[in-house]
């Protein structure tokens, strides 16, 4: 069994146009990382492949946390502090 280490909530935001009018749909998706793995909603990378994790804030309620992998850079859009997310890949990679 695979042990969760931790998770972050991250936000995906959905356009569409149905009789000319615009609407956004914004859904709720979650990181988590394991041991081996980090997984999202599409996607997951291997640890081995993740290189750093890091965060750009636009602003004190949201910003952009970032993958950096051998598949190139993957953001996230966070609206909560990744900074326990981010302490928790640095801890695990230290090892």
């Amino acid at each position: 069994m695979k042990h969760l280490i931790t998770s972050h909530p991250y936000y995906v935001v959905t356009r569409k146009i149905e009789d000319h009018i615009q609407s956004s749909e914004e859904t709720e998706h979650e990181l988590r990382m394991y041991t081996e793995r980090i997984d999202c909603s599409t996607k997951t990378f291997l640890m081995k492949n993740v290189f750093d994790v890091s965060y750009k804030s636009l602003n004190p309620e949201q910003g952009f946390l970032y993958l950096h992998t051998n598949q190139g850079v993957h953001s996230f859009h966070v609206k909560q502090d990744p900074r326990p997310f981010i302490q928790a890949y640095k801890e695990l990679n230290s090892k």
